[in-house]
């Protein structure tokens, strides 16, 4: 039997149980965690015409029905657009009971629609995002963003911190982990012998030492050692021209030195291809590259194609962990 995916149903006030939903409509075969009030008001806003079932297990998920895992249950759903303690929580509880599915293997992976940080802080949850969140639970020390499009990869060396802390936390040992993490998530991807590129973290990649020395004393012995492990990467590059050489087909994934730096240009791309892979897991996460929208939420009108290729990355990556066991 073929194992389901779990979804995530977001931050209720946003439009991750309307993309879920729509998501399932189209086909998807997951079982959803989250909030059966907050779904039904979805359902009848996408028009979702498949009945919504309460499962208590993702093997009970049937086609022909939004199959539902309660992880929590609101007396009011929570106003759609606004940030609240009660929606921040309702959000982790999914996440959480999501995890412990994928680290029991009662899941094919999980995949996690858009969650609100300030949201999670108003409910007293610490962790900044999604990934922190997993690699506690996971009991894993480094995981890593992959950021996925059509056209570009990227893996960044930090995440969510202050672009004055990032430029401390990207160290030796973070670029080397970030360059390992991205070659392996690419041969998870299909791509056998991964080309990757490192940016700098100065303009112009420091040219020579003039703008920073980052990428003579950190960054290039990090691909040095990369490379001594037969891993192909190559840098440091300079990150306003890096992504444009590797959009072209000369590099497979782009390491990135921070978060802005290496989310800009996939999202530039177009918010409904991107999608994030978070590597380093005892299991497969995915999620689509947006956010909550609360600008749109209530309105019918999210897109859920991020969310279904997330879906789709998800089980590919499924098949592809079971075909090396």
């Amino acid at each position: 039997m073929t194992l389901p995916l779990a979804i995530s149903m977001g931050d209720p006030a946003g439009i991750g149980p309307e993309i879920t939903l729509k998501a399932l409509m189209a086909g998807q075969n997951a079982v959803v965690l989250g909030d059966l009030a907050v779904l039904r008001a979805a359902a009848s806003l996408v028009g979702c015409d498949l009945p919504l079932k309460v499962v208590e297990r993702p093997d009970q998920a049937r086609p022909g029905q939004i199959s539902i895992i309660e992880t929590s249950k609101s007396s009011t759903t929570p106003a759609l657009g606004e940030i609240s303690a009660e929606a921040g929580k309702s959000a982790y509880d999914a996440i959480v009971a999501g995890i412990r599915l994928a680290l029991n293997g009662q899941i094919a992976g999980l995949v996690t629609a858009p969650i609100h940080k300030e949201a999670l802080a108003a409910a007293g949850i610490k962790f900044p995002g999604h990934t922190e969140m997993l690699a506690h639970f996971a009991n894993v020390p480094h995981v890593a963003m992959m950021l996925a499009n059509d056209a570009i990869r990227t893996v960044l060396v930090t995440i969510h911190m202050s672009l004055r802390d990032a430029i401390t936390a990207a160290d030796f040992n973070a670029n080397l982990r970030a360059i390992r993490l991205a070659h392996q998530g690419c041969q998870a991807l299909g791509i056998s012998a991964p080309r990757v590129a490192v940016a700098g973290l100065n303009p112009h990649a420091g040219e020579g030492g003039l703008f920073g020395r980052e990428e003579i004393d950190i960054i290039a012995p990090a691909i040095a050692a990369a490379r001594a492990e037969g891993i192909d990467a190559s840098g440091p590059w300079p990150g306003d021209t890096v992504f444009m050489s590797a959009r072209m087909g000369k590099f497979d994934v782009v390491v990135a030195q921070y978060h802005d730096q290496g989310l800009i240009p996939v999202k530039y791309m177009g918010l409904d291809e991107g999608v994030n892979i978070t590597l380093g897991l005892p299991f497969i996460r995915t999620s689509p590259d947006h956010g909550t929208a609360f600008d749109i939420a209530g309105q019918n009108r999210a897109n859920p194609a991020s969310l279904i290729r997330a879906c789709d990355i998800a089980l590919r990556l499924a098949q592809a962990t079971a075909n090396n066991h």
